[in-house]
């Protein structure tokens, strides 16, 4: 069927809820209140171009919400309409189940099927290029060991035979994977890609090919990452496009400031040296390969940890890898008219020297006099039992100013979670998102929503940041932070969950037990989580704030409770969830990847306890940054940063409990912080509405009921 003019379209496509109504029923799901509301908000943002930020329980649906209003959007306007995730898993749910189901429902409704595509940095694509003309020689410590060698070549010859039968080239569709060694000999990132017009078999290039099926696509699912990418290089990766869809929001910070920080090993300055070796003077070369020297053993000196000022043997040896590099780039001249393997060479230099350059030069003018004029942070990482040498690592305090111009300043933007208002209010995400605040001066709005026209307070002014050092293009730095109050209007929205959270949770906070230490689990926590496992005859979710910690609790609770303990670690992550999700009896202790990325329904998880509140570690090298940079302007670092941090993991976490209508259980806290200390208030407004209590009988008679209910069911 022909395409519908964007004219009669208009005047003949069902609306936003008919073809709700329509995709519910196809997908046999059930058609809920809050997302009808949120479906009807994210049309109205598309309509009015106001931005919008959606708090959407586990159990709404809100995939469907979003992606109805988005493809009617699309296929009305003739338009493509970009959805961006953290996880790879959602992204596969997305593409492998949702749109398919979801572009055939509406077919028939929208006059013809919808289109769609994922989309992914270059690097995850394999190169037919690269695979017939060989990787460069990429000095690795593990290639002295014989057997890596041998793994090695075993990966890289199956990864030729798979190359004959791939049809996406996308390094997802390999299963097994192999390493990333191994992918390296056969990809290429943005930078060393020699480009559609010059690469001898680009007719055939997986990436190309992904990028034409986007560019025809009505919905495009990519990730942060490669967002953020293209927001900071300006090379247009995404297709035009006038909606982006943020799901999984509460991951875009994080996900942002990873893509745009930096890092520097010697190894990396000395592979640069030898990579130019072959297409310049020895003699150019030989100066960064000196270069590389004097850093390695600067580095080999130096103290693990964040750095507030420059030392001075760092500073030198970090301007003579700059002033060599820079001589290096300058000898390798421009791009010639050359045949493609030697052009592949030189793209593969030119590149790493860019990359040690302007990492060289960003990490010499991270350092500012003045603590408020700073927008980056450097540490430098080391591990003596391991071969990687130490590595100084770069990150931006602050997205706000790259978030606020490349995503809020020239497309409408809907963002979701089911995590978004921590203490009950937008503000808190919406600051570092480069959002104004929903209320003057920031604070939370009375309910759940409301629209904004100023911004963050934690941000310097932009007077301050006018001089932006040229090493800043291409970086999330070189948006200066937003410092006014006046900016893009956004809404806030929270559709509820479907979940009965004050019936079927608990919220017991042990408000008895001592605030913990530093030296470890106390036997009178131990003894605690002892009594609520035996009450809930196992069935626990164990998250802790440190590997440590869920050790010294599995090795200890093994001894004490009569149920299996598994612990993160033991085996693959996805292994062991299985393994407990499984058998009812079981438990599973760890700690980061658990708080997010565990959804196990039913009677096999009906406690969750957390040993302690999830602020980040006091050595973490960007969080204390970012606290003190915010305490320098006059602002609450520890609440700006500290609180807001453990509000999002602690919501994740206690979010593991409700996976579907029937789940019921517990959600216990053995840091009595959560009830005593002033903060407190703000950590459990962030959280569902359970039944709250200090009262440990009533719990662990409520687990024991449970447990006996579950028994008499199965």
């Amino acid at each position: 069927m022909a395409t519908l003019s964007p004219a009669a379209a208009r005047t003949r496509l069902p609306t936003v809820r008919e073809l709700l109504h329509t995709a519910v029923e196809a997908v046999g799901g059930t058609e809920r209140e809050g997302q009808v509301r949120m479906a009807d908000a994210v049309d109205t943002a598309i309509r009015t171009g106001e931005h919008l930020a959606v708090q959407a329980g586990t159990g709404t649906g809100k995939s469907l919400a979003y992606l109805v209003p988005a493809i009617r959007h699309a296929v009305e306007r003739d338009t493509t309409v970009v959805v961006s995730t953290a996880t790879i898993a959602l992204q596969r749910q997305l593409v492998d189940r949702d749109l398919p189901r979801l572009a055939k429902a509406l077919k028939s409704e929208l006059g013809r099927e919808p289109r769609f595509a994922i989309l992914k940095g270059r690097r995850n694509y394999l190169c037919l290029h690269r695979l017939d003309t060989g990787a460069p020689d990429e000095p690795d410590d593990g290639l002295f060991d014989q057997f890596a060698v041998s793994r090695l070549g075993k990966e890289v010859s199956r990864l030729h035979e798979w190359a004959g039968e791939t049809v996406t080239g996308d390094r997802d569709d390999l299963v097994p994977g192999v390493t990333d060694l191994a992918w390296r000999q056969v990809s290429v990132s943005a930078k060393e890609c020699l480009g559609a017009a010059r690469c001898p078999v680009a007719s055939d290039c997986f990436a190309e090919h992904a990028r034409a099926e986007a560019g025809k696509a009505d919905v495009v699912v990519t990730n942060h990452a490669l967002l953020a990418i293209d927001a900071m290089q300006g090379r247009h990766i995404m297709p035009e496009h006038d909606l982006v869809v943020i799901d999984e929001a509460h991951d875009l910070v994080d996900r942002v400031t990873s893509a745009a920080s930096g890092e520097l090993t010697s190894s990396m300055v000395a592979t640069a040296a030898k990579r130019c070796g072959r297409l310049i003077s020895a003699e150019v070369a030989d100066r960064l390969m000196e270069a590389s020297d004097g850093l390695a053993v600067v580095l080999d000196d130096g103290t693990p940890g964040r750095m507030d000022a420059l030392p001075g043997p760092l500073g030198g040896a970090l301007a003579a890898v700059r002033d060599a590099a820079h001589g290096c780039i300058t000898a390798l001249g421009p791009e010639r008219k050359e045949d493609a393997e030697d052009a592949s060479s030189r793209k593969v230099a030119r590149s790493l020297l860019d990359e040690v350059h302007d990492t060289a030069v960003r990490l010499l003018t991270a350092f500012e006099p003045e603590l408020a004029q700073r927008r980056d942070v450097v540490w430098l990482t080391s591990n003596p039992e391991s071969s990687r040498p130490p590595s100084l690592h770069v990150a931006p305090l602050s997205v706000s100013g790259l978030l606020r111009e490349a995503l809020f300043e020239s497309r409408t933007t809907v963002l979701t979670s089911a995590t978004l208002a921590l203490g009950g209010s937008f503000d808190t995400l919406a600051r570092q998102w480069g959002l104004p605040p929903s209320t003057p001066g920031g604070l939370p709005p009375s309910s759940g929503s409301g629209g904004g026209t100023g911004t963050a307070i934690s941000d310097a002014p932009a007077a301050q940041q006018a001089a932006a050092d040229n090493a800043r293009t291409g970086t999330a730095t070189e948006k200066a932070p937003p410092s006014d109050d006046s900016g893009p209007i956004w809404t806030g929205l929270d559709v509820g969950s479907p979940f009965d959270h004050t019936r079927n949770g608990i919220l017991y906070v042990a408000r008895h037990l001592p605030p913990p230490g530093r030296d470890g689990l106390t036997d009178a926590l131990l003894t605690e989580l002892t009594e609520l496992i035996t009450a809930a005859g196992g069935r626990t979710l164990g998250l802790f704030s440190s590997m440590r910690a869920a050790k010294q609790a599995t090795e200890a609770l093994r001894e004490r409770v009569d149920h299996p303990i598994l612990c993160q670690g033991d085996d693959s992550t996805g292994l062991l969830v299985r393994r407990f999700a499984d058998d009812e009896r079981t438990c599973l202790f760890g700690t980061l990847s658990l708080w997010q990325g565990v959804d196990v329904p039913g009677p096999s998880l009906q406690l969750v306890v957390v040993d302690r509140i999830p602020f980040p570690r006091p050595d973490d090298p960007v969080q204390s940054a970012r606290q003190r940079a915010i305490e320098a302007r006059g602002g609450n670092g520890f609440m700006t940063v500290a609180a807001t941090h453990a509000a999002l993991l602690l919501a994740q976490g206690v979010g593991r409990l409700h996976r579907t209508m029937d789940d019921k259980g517990v959600v216990a806290v053995l840091d009595s912080r959560l009830a005593k200390a002033r903060y407190g208030g703000f950590l459990r407004a962030s959280l569902p509405p359970f039944w709250p209590t200090h009262d440990a009988e009533v719990v662990r008679a409520a687990l024991r009921r449970l447990d006996s209910g579950a028994n008499g069911h199965t």
